[in-house]
């Protein structure tokens, strides 16, 4: 009989075609809205509710490569480093390059290759580098949708995970995105049941969430922001209903949480969620509507961002009243530090045990192959 994981990993040749025929023609024009069918359930082949809950490891890694180093050396060493220890699954939180490079097909090819030489499932969100900033003129003038739309068509085109193994996830087919065509599926946002712990991607950007930079673009923020929410409160109505140990969020975007790092994030009333530029504010309903879940789940709540490139653990959501979500965890992941200008690429290994308390613990990964400044010891 197989284990619980070995059910999860689906690497059906016959799987991905049957998928492809629901989805159609999807690169051209993303426009059914029937690409998975229902989205109110996690599939019974990972829904870990019968598992026997036991302890499990998951690497988090983003914003990087920022430079030939980092591209040629430091992510093979990060990939090498995961790939040496036993992980249920990775997930990247964005931003495959730096912002003002090129957008050119060969950078999403070269990250298909690192997501598909690891060895375990690898699940990926787009991040701002990737489309929303592409229209810059040192990034090749792209049209942001276009770019997005490639993605979808790259990395999501089955309800499979990328990596050497496979894990199925759940695909969003409602409400729609918007592409350079017009309305498509949002396929780029996941999410999968791991021994009772629900995680999910959410397409949220850096760069006020695609309201600001060189060509702002508010209809397709509105269309995205409509159905970031959505898939959100779904994670955690399925979460409830599979009695779920907790839930793990993971996007792109440091949306701001409170008044203390304006060099990083928006600066945000904690209280009211309010940004002192309510014009450019593109993350406040979603905060406001995330907070909602956070407070009515009770059970621990993480959220993976990356963006600012600055790696930490703390608890910075407060209620209206000003009260401290104790169940509430920001991680942000690693990610280049442009000022030092080195080979600074590592990862976030967490440990997830849904017999714990607070289900998470959280550890540093420093590649030993990618130390610059004090040696392996």
């Amino acid at each position: 009989m197989r284990t619980r994981q070995e059910q999860q990993l689906v690497t059906s040749k016959s799987e991905r075609t049957a998928f492809m025929t629901v989805v159609g023609v999807l690169a051209a024009t993303f426009v059914t809205a029937a690409l998975v069918g229902s989205t109110t359930r996690v599939a019974a082949a990972h829904d870990g509710e019968d598992g026997n809950g036991g302890a499990y490891a998951i690497g988090l890694w983003g914003d990087v490569p920022y430079s030939p180093l980092q591209d040629t050396v430091g992510v093979p060493n990060l990939i090498a480093d995961m790939n040496a220890q036993r992980l249920a699954f990775t997930v990247n939180d964005g931003d495959l390059k730096a912002g003002s490079s090129r957008c050119d097909n060969a950078v999403y090819a070269r990250a298909l290759e690192f997501f598909d030489s690891l060895e375990a499932p690898a699940m990926f969100t787009p991040g701002d580098n990737d489309w929303t900033d592409c229209d810059r003129p040192s990034a090749g003038a792209y049209s942001s949708r276009e770019r997005l739309d490639y993605e979808r068509q790259l990395f999501f085109s089955t309800p499979l995970s990328m990596g050497r193994s496979k894990l199925h996830q759940d695909v969003q087919a409602t409400p729609l995105c918007l592409g350079v065509s017009g309305p498509v599926p949002c396929v780029e946002n996941r999410r999968w049941m791991f021994e009772r712990v629900v995680y999910a991607t959410l397409n949220i950007q850096g760069s006020c969430n695609n309201l600001c930079d060189t060509a702002p673009d508010p209809d397709e923020f509105a269309a995205r922001n409509q159905a970031d929410i959505a898939w959100m409160r779904e994670a955690f109505a399925v979460a409830k209903q599979r009695k779920a140990a907790a839930v793990m969020l993971i996007s792109q975007a440091d949306p701001g949480w409170d008044q203390s790092d304006g060099t990083r994030a928006p600066l945000r009333d904690p209280r009211t969620l309010a940004e002192a530029n309510e014009a450019l504010d593109g993350f406040k309903t979603f905060l406001l509507a995330l907070r909602e879940e956070v407070i009515a789940f009770r059970r621990p709540v993480v959220y993976v961002h990356g963006d600012s490139h600055y790696f930490r653990v703390d608890k910075p959501f407060q209620d209206a009243l000003g009260r401290r979500l104790e169940n509430f965890t920001r991680l942000e992941t690693f990610g280049d530090n442009q000022a030092n200008g080195n080979n600074d690429v590592q990862w976030v290994k967490v440990t997830v045990d849904p017999r714990t308390r607070e289900v998470f613990s959280f550890q540093p990964q420093i590649v030993p192959a990618n130390r610059t400044a004090v040696p392996a010891p």
